[in-house]
């Protein structure tokens, strides 16, 4: 294994050129996390390429774009913004550390998302090094990549080098609130609601909830909290009545809620306390933890049972967390074959469950991810089927692996990205026909018969 940290794209040209020449595999990762390691382990003699120093963030204010590098974070994408404007923002993920990189690759997705869709639906070109070492802009590389890298993991086709993305525009104030509940005070009945609701409010409203396993009253018992975490892109006065005319039995108060400007609010969800200095917003180090994480749609609105089930569960493995986020608004107007990303219309909300442990045996891995296979086994029924859809930024081993053979891929290939699948694998035939770029989930070239 060699680790190149590319200083230029030069280097990362050199480096697709020489590991070409050489018979290395090519793993590339921007600095966040990935959370099957696939960008920097392999199973076979590789070379890592490495873009956290090209970080560069190149704001236009008099056309609200901006030229992102692929080391950028997300967090120092929004630092960079609120620099130069705080009426403008970008929609992309609430963890502050994620590589600009990959996050954009597999759609971004953040608390703006049903109203302005995902991170690559504001995005309008972009520099990507192919498997000659050529740097190709949106023009060079035709219509047909463009569309595959936003949504489509861009590791199947090249190296993204750099991202042009389209500003939003946010008011001067946005409301952030948060409302938790444990299991004895209703909480099932109240998600119940909420799962009816929240993916039909108005487009500026976001309302995610966060179930986690915590002390219960008596002894050594344990239960579930869950907390209703929202975002609303105006003024409390206003956020009020839209959510208690929809969901009256949240009880949404005024003293749940506070005001605060977006690059504020981007701390709010990243977990940093009222106050905070946006400098925080630069620190690209993740906490470190063991976990394994896995992903679902909801295509329709789960029962009490299924939520009784999912609690169960969820205390049974003790260490455990997890996230829905509602669809719904922008999200359900654009195609599913408009970008890669193909979980559109009919998606109430995307999952991800959580496990995570301290102890750094094999034995304390195998038990958690051993526990999530059953809590995934266990929700089956409630979510999507026939494909169980994914999310591959939630990347997700279990449901399938293989880099060559494409029956074989069109298993997880279908669950990421449904009926693109095949036209990605039809673009991967075009620019990377000898499969250079490759993982253990990457999408093969079609076949050629």
């Amino acid at each position: 294994m060699a680790i190149v940290a590319a200083l230029h794209e030069s280097h990362v040209q050199a480096a697709v050129i020489c590991a070409k020449e050489s018979g290395l595999q090519v793993r590339t990762r921007s600095g966040g996390h990935d959370y099957e390691g696939l960008s920097f382990s392999s199973s076979v003699p590789f070379v890592i390429i490495d873009l956290s120093n090209l970080r560069s963030i190149k704001i236009d204010m008099k056309t609200e774009t901006a030229w992102v590098q692929a080391g950028a974070t997300t967090g120092e994408l929004y630092y960079r913004i609120a620099e130069k404007s705080k009426v403008h923002a970008f929609p992309a993920g609430v963890c502050t550390t994620l590589g600009i990189g990959g996050h954009f690759t597999g759609g971004g997705y953040g608390n703006m998302l049903r109203k302005f869709g995902l991170s690559i639906d504001n995005v309008v070109d972009a520099q990507l090094i192919d498997a000659k070492g050529r740097i190709l802009n949106r023009k060079s590389m035709g219509e047909d990549v463009f569309w595959a890298i936003r949504g489509g993991g861009g590791t199947s086709f090249g190296i993204i080098l750099s991202w042009k993305i389209k500003l939003v525009r946010v008011p001067p104030k946005v409301t952030v609130f948060q409302v938790a509940k444990t299991l004895e005070q209703g909480a099932t009945v109240l998600v119940h609601k909420w799962l009816q609701v929240s993916h039909k409010l108005d487009k500026d409203i976001f309302i995610r909830i966060m179930p986690v396993t915590v002390a219960g009253t008596g002894n050594g018992n344990s239960t579930v909290r869950v907390s209703f975490i929202g975002h609303y892109l105006g003024r409390i006065n206003r956020l009020l009545p839209l959510v208690n005319a929809s969901f009256p039995e949240l009880c949404l108060q005024r003293k749940d809620c506070t005001e605060m400007s977006w690059i504020e609010s981007t701390l709010y969800w990243a977990g940093f306390p009222i106050g905070t200095s946006t400098d925080v917003l630069l620190n690209r180090v993740p906490n470190k933890v063991f976990f394994k994480t896995k992903s679902d749609y909801l295509k329709n609105v789960m029962p009490k049972a299924g939520l009784e089930t999912l609690w169960k569960v969820m205390m049974e493995i003790g260490n455990m967390r997890m996230q829905m986020s509602p669809y719904g608004g922008r999200m359900a107007e654009i195609s599913e074959s408009e970008t890669a990303f193909a979980h559109r219309a009919g998606t109430l909300y995307i999952v991800q469950y959580t496990a995570h442990w301290s102890e750094g045996s094999s034995e304390a891995t195998k038990k958690y991810v051993e526990l999530m296979r059953k809590l995934y086994a266990e929700m089956a029924p409630y979510v999507s089927s026939k494909p169980r859809e994914a999310f591959l930024n939630y990347r997700d081993l279990d449901i399938g692996s293989n880099n060559t053979d494409f029956e074989a891929a069109k298993v997880y290939g279908a669950k990421y990205f449904k009926g693109n699948f095949q036209r990605l694998a039809e673009v991967k035939a075009k620019i990377d026909p000898h499969n250079f770029f490759k993982n253990e989930q990457s999408i093969p070239p079609f076949p050629s018969f």
